[in-house]
């Protein structure tokens, strides 16, 4: 009956551990995959930064045509407003010459109508002098006189109509060269206006193909702007949508991380019903037959793998303390920087097995650790996350629920390293790059 009683309960421990593993399975998986995409989409986000970065710099490149097209344009438009200055001068000066023409028009007139008023009067006096034959003179009026009074009047009346012809005439002379005077001034005038017309049309057309000048170098700076601009907002643009699509990548990451917990939780805690079903099983074989004895189960691992320590850790591998938690100058890069775990130096191939019970959340290979294993562990309900880099081969697969002390890899040298060591880190919540959840190992384990 107790044997039967041992073997119900190991096909059940079978059954439960398929169903928590297969189940696991699934979920590391996915997060393998998501991980996978979100190494790809960080990927694509350095290339599409560094592509912004050319465009920029290329835009800075061009920024020099544009601001030979800025002068072109400010040119351009120093001259169109000199032209319009121009144009408006002339006109000024057409309507002054107007205003001119039109006062001399005014008074060419009146001369017009005074030398005519004038001719009218000098014909008919040299008519009066034709009908009386030319026969009076001023001579005989003065000499006709009856006395001296008479004389003196004679030679004052003729002294006057002399004075008034000589006057008449020089008037009409005047007016008349002074009419010859204005006709030519306002005939120079109009000629000046003809001239001033032309050249207003060759201002006008000057400005016409300015104008169009300008537009073509504006529309030709706005195209450049536009098609730099459009590439940059179309680079940028994409990179928003890929950052974003990298943040919900993560989000999802951390929720199956937090899946595959909540699965190393409820794993120990299976274990642990496990474990104490057998010991009470193996105890009431032991009162009832004195000659069996308790069977200890242990993974079978090299010589050279570390004891299992009791508790919640072990020591992840046999070998050597090189180097702690903390800050300190690199070997190859030279660069300071943090230490985010620890190393044991060891042999390659020195077995390296897991530091606690866990589901095994991430294999592969991943930058400067080179093949790295992450196993996932909830210890009191506290979710841990423990790392194993370096490791020259890899014996375990994401979603696989290990025990503490199994066997999971071996030590190496790949990634970025200087000899054959594992790196161990131990994160307090998920694993983080950059994040502070790295905590120093020996807070848990033991060395």
């Amino acid at each position: 009956m107790i044997k039967r009683h041992r073997i119900i309960s190991s096909v059940l421990a079978i059954g439960l551990l398929t169903t928590t593993v297969g189940s696991a399975d699934v979920f590391a998986d996915s997060l393998k995959d998501l991980q996978n995409e979100k190494n790809a989409a960080d990927i694509k986000k350095k290339n599409l930064d560094s592509t912004i970065q050319k465009k920029e710099i290329q835009i800075q490149e061009k920024q020099s045509k544009v601001d030979v097209l800025v002068s072109q344009i400010k040119k351009l438009n120093d001259k169109i407003e000199e032209t319009n200055q121009n144009m408006d001068r002339i006109i000024a000066e057409m309507n002054q010459t107007q205003i001119e023409i039109e006062e001399l028009q005014s008074s060419i007139k009146e001369l017009e109508i005074r030398i005519k008023q004038r001719d009218e009067v000098l014909r008919e006096r040299v008519r009066v002098m034709q009908v009386k034959g030319n026969q009076v003179s001023y001579l005989d009026v003065l000499l006709g006189a009856n006395s001296f009074a008479d004389f003196i009047d004679r030679f004052s009346a003729v002294s006057t109509l002399m004075d008034a012809d000589r006057k008449i005439i020089q008037q009409q002379e005047e007016d008349i060269a002074l009419l010859e005077e204005e006709k030519k001034l306002v005939e120079q005038k109009l000629a000046e206006q003809e001239e001033r017309k032309q050249k207003i049309q060759a201002l006008k057309d000057e400005l016409h193909n300015k104008k169009l000048e300008k537009r073509e170098v504006v529309n030709q700076l706005e195209k450049s702007q536009e098609k730099l601009s459009s590439e940059k907002g179309a680079l940028e643009e994409e990179y928003s949508e890929t950052v974003a699509f990298s943040s919900k990548l993560e989000k999802k990451i951390i929720a199956e991380q937090n899946r595959l917990a909540e699965i190393a939780r409820k794993e120990q805690a299976r274990k642990h019903k496990l474990q104490q079903e057998r010991l009470a099983a193996e105890a009431a074989a032991a009162a009832a037959n004195s000659r069996s004895s308790a069977s200890s189960s242990s993974s079978s691992s090299s010589n050279a793998a570390p004891p299992v320590s009791s508790g919640s850790w072990t020591k992840p591998t046999t070998g050597s303390f090189s180097s702690g938690f903390g800050w300190r100058t690199h070997p190859i890069s030279k660069v300071r920087k943090q230490h985010r775990g620890m190393d044991i130096s060891a042999p390659t191939g020195t077995p390296v097995v897991a530091a606690g019970d866990g589901v095994v959340s991430y294999t592969g290979s991943m930058e400067g650790f080179g093949n790295v294993i992450m196993i996932t562990h909830s210890v009191k309900g506290q979710i841990m996350t423990t790392v194993y880099a370096h490791l020259s081969s890899i014996g375990t697969s994401s979603g696989q629920s290990v025990d503490k002390g199994q066997f999971i890899g071996a030590v190496g040298s790949t990634g970025f390293s200087t000899g054959p060591h594992l790196h161990f880190e131990v994160h307090v919540g998920n694993f983080s790059a950059t994040g502070p959840s790295a905590v120093n190992p020996l807070h848990y384990v033991s060395f």
